[in-house]
């Protein structure tokens, strides 16, 4: 029986269950919480392979982009099976992959956010309250649809040192200047938990590149700005080959301050991130098995290319 459920939305309980279930039942897969969200929630990882080459995978940044933390989950689940049974993900060996390389995932960087969207937290309580509080700061975004932030307001994915000052002075031009659903950039790069945690275990683990899963658009962004990573289009233009999405340039209001942008500035590596699906955030459900498909092969390629 299937241990990841891609049938619902998945909260932070559930993901924390479905990563603990999956290292029980494979206990080539290994796990540790990196750290805790500002209400409580783990922020975990989960491991597998034993390759010399690292790569780390994470979805989730935003809250209303939940789908994303399933495409890793199931991803894992297929490739554990692959390695217990001797079978193929994407016609390659699942025991291939994990002597080659070890992948890490964060499938849930922002835990808070998605038990906001997804409907974990009462109405009555504390968080929800103050959530409900800052999106009276822009009436326009569907609450708590349009949710992308923490619940503290800010947007996870503007939090990294990576032209974080572009990244505020343009969110602050279009209105964003206070804490609310989303691109708040925050008061400084790397003051909010989750991604200043991510940022330490990336420069401990110096991985051969990144993967940041969010939604939607079918395309994929590969560059920060005007530096030239050797090999990294050509990674790219794989990735756009074996999924159907669009290798595209990042549009310039949304090109500073990402992780992706952060990885590339600093380390010089390969650094994407993966827009699936159509449509309007939250992507429903019944897109999953279509994104899934779509991106087994991204997922399978960043492990094993070279």
């Amino acid at each position: 029986m299937a241990i990841v459920d891609t049938t619902k939305p998945i909260t932070a309980e559930s993901c924390n269950q479905m990563i603990l279930q999956l290292v029980e039942a494979y206990p080539f897969c290994r796990t540790e919480v990196l750290t805790d969200s500002f209400f409580g929630r783990p922020v975990r990882t989960l491991v597998i392979g034993n390759g010399q080459r690292k790569v780390i995978y994470t979805a989730t940044h935003h809250a209303n982009e939940w789908i994303t933390s399933l495409v890793l989950l199931k991803f894992a689940e297929d490739l554990a099976e692959a390695i217990a049974t001797g079978g193929e993900v994407f016609g390659r060996p699942g025991r291939q992959i994990a002597e080659m390389t070890t992948i890490y995932m964060v499938p849930m960087v922002d835990p808070d956010g998605v038990d906001l969207v997804v409907g974990a937290i009462a109405p009555d309580s504390r968080e929800y309250a103050l959530a409900e509080s800052l999106s009276r700061n822009y009436p326009a975004i569907p609450f708590p649809d349009g949710w992308k932030a923490d619940l503290l307001g800010v947007d996870l994915n503007l939090q990294y040192p990576a032209g974080w000052l572009q990244a505020r002075e343009i969110k602050f031009s279009q209105g964003y200047t206070q804490p609310g659903p989303r691109d708040f950039v925050g008061l400084a790069p790397l003051r909010q938990r989750e991604p200043r945690a991510l940022a330490e275990l990336t420069q401990e683990l110096d991985p051969a590149l990144v993967l940041a899963y969010h939604s939607q658009g079918k395309e994929i962004y590969w560059q920060f700005q005007d530096i030239e990573v050797p090999g990294a289009r050509e990674l790219g233009e794989e990735f756009a080959r074996v999924s159907g999405y669009t290798l595209a340039d990042v549009p310039y209001n949304s090109s500073f301050a990402g992780y992706k942008d952060w990885f590339i500035k600093w380390f010089r590596k390969p650094g994407y991130t993966i827009e699936v699906g159509e449509g309007e955030n939250p992507l429903p459900i019944e897109q999953f098995d279509e994104i899934y498909r779509d991106n087994v092969g991204i997922l399978v390629t960043a492990a094993t290319f070279y």
